[in-house]
């Protein structure tokens, strides 16, 4: 089992600039964004209400049926300016919008109060082609709708899920191969502790059930990231902590992979670990740096985690984060990392300036990808960087678009599919690159 080393409790400044400047550990130079990308850019054609924003989210799905489908879960505007009203929006092959609200046990369209960062949905389609919807959730009970068929209503289910009465925060989901659904989510409301916990939806017999509690500690919090299934059906974990109950800044950013043919779980070199892992056991990508506390101080300036995402090399993990050294100025760079025996090797992607929490990384059958961000100023906010020998270099994937924030989904056809949140100007914009 692989534990933090001590390379990761640097106690000096020039440890710190080890640690994260180019070499074993961070081997390539950032460059700064240039010219566009070819990116196809269309506004979706429903408001958007201004909650619609969060980091660790999965609000985007494709679907390969006579051509590319994609599913948007977002938040329309609500009655008020302080609620919300969940929808998916669909865009067909042809090109052609429709809109699915997310119906209430009432039949009305559901309304729930905004809480930027945490009320915003995740979607995923299973394998016979219903709509799941996480949505709405910070220490609330489950708040979970579904359609019955392709193209029917998205209806209440919330009553079908395990874990009945517990608090839910960040809902992260995904297909596997195989058609079935696995959800990560933190559990509890507590002040000493809150887990993460694994779900599997089996899409045959239509149930959810409880996989594991896959990380938890005393006086921890676990923020889950993102999660994503291999071809093998082996699930990869990407997730935080935090000093508990809860924070807007993190740490120990970690890795875990399940492998439902023999219910074990694994760390990124193959080695099996008992669950629920703790920070000291966790396979973990980021470790603490000089300077670097548990704090549940909001306004904390030290050196923290605050988002991450996951995608694929095969079946090996590479992880897009954003993290705030000692040395940054304050700034949240962007780093890239993936495992390598029994280490993580990262690269600097971005450290220009600010960047906002959203993130997104994808690959293609070469296994080569793009790591997205979003800078916090600047006339177009969203780039795309792609490695270019020890350089990644940056260019803009929505010209002309303020959007703010970001989530990332590949399709069947090898094309990333971007979801792009104006917040400022209450509009979603659907990208292809």
């Amino acid at each position: 089992m692989r534990r933090p080393t001590a390379r990761a409790y640097a106690a000096s400044a020039a440890a710190l600039a080890a640690l994260l400047a180019p070499g074993p550990a961070a081997q390539a130079d950032s460059a700064e964004p240039s010219a566009a990308a070819a990116t196809v850019i269309e506004k979706v054609p429903y408001a958007m209400d201004s909650s619609n924003q969060a980091a660790w989210w999965t609000p985007a799905a494709t679907y390969e049926g006579r051509g590319q489908y994609t599913y948007f879960a977002f938040n329309e505007p609500g009655t008020t300016a302080a609620t919300h009203r969940p929808a998916i929006a669909r865009r067909d092959p042809d090109g052609v919008w429709s809109r699915l609200p997310l119906l209430g046990t009432s039949g009305q369209q559901a309304e729930f109060p905004d809480d930027n960062g945490h009320n915003q949905p995740s979607v995923a389609r299973d394998g016979s082609g219903r709509l799941h919807v996480f949505t709405s959730m910070h220490a609330n009970p489950w708040r979970y709708f579904r359609t019955e068929a392709p193209g029917g209503d998205v209806t209440d289910h919330a009553a079908e899920l395990p874990d009945q009465g517990e608090a839910i925060t960040y809902p992260v989901v995904t297909t596997a191969p195989n058609g079935d659904l696995y959800l990560a989510a933190r559990v509890g409301a507590g002040s000493d502790q809150r887990p993460g916990r694994l779900y599997r939806w089996d899409n045959s017999s239509a149930q959810w059930s409880v996989v594991a509690t896959f990380a938890g500690a005393l006086n921890r919090s676990v923020y889950p990231d993102d999660l994503t299934v291999d071809s093998a059906g082996r699930v990869h974990l990407l997730y935080e902590w935090a000093k508990a109950p809860a924070t807007a800044f993190r740490h120990q950013l970690s890795y875990l992979r399940y492998d439902p043919s023999t219910g074990t779980f694994a760390d990124s070199a193959g080695a099996t670990v008992a669950t629920p892992v703790t920070p000291g056991t966790s396979d973990v990508i980021q470790d603490l740096t000089a300077g670097e506390e548990w704090s549940i101080d909001n306004a904390y300036t030290g050196p923290a985690v605050q988002s991450a995402k996951l995608t694929l090399d095969g079946s090996t993990p590479k992880v897009a984060y954003r993290y705030r050294s000692a040395d940054s100025g304050g700034n949240f760079r962007v780093y890239y990392a993936y495992p390598s025996g029994d280490s993580w090797i990262r690269q600097t992607v971005y450290a220009g300036g600010q960047t906002a929490a959203a993130l997104g990384i994808t690959r293609d059958d070469t296994g080569a990808g793009r790591v997205y961000y979003v800078t916090t100023s600047g006339t177009d906010r969203v780039f795309a960087a792609t490695r270019s020998g020890s350089t990644w270099d940056s260019l803009s994937a929505a010209p002309g678009v303020s959007a703010d924030r970001l989530a990332v989904r590949r399709d069947s056809d090898g094309k990333d599919v971007l979801y792009l949140p104006d917040t400022a100007h209450n509009a979603l914009y659907y990208g292809l690159l």
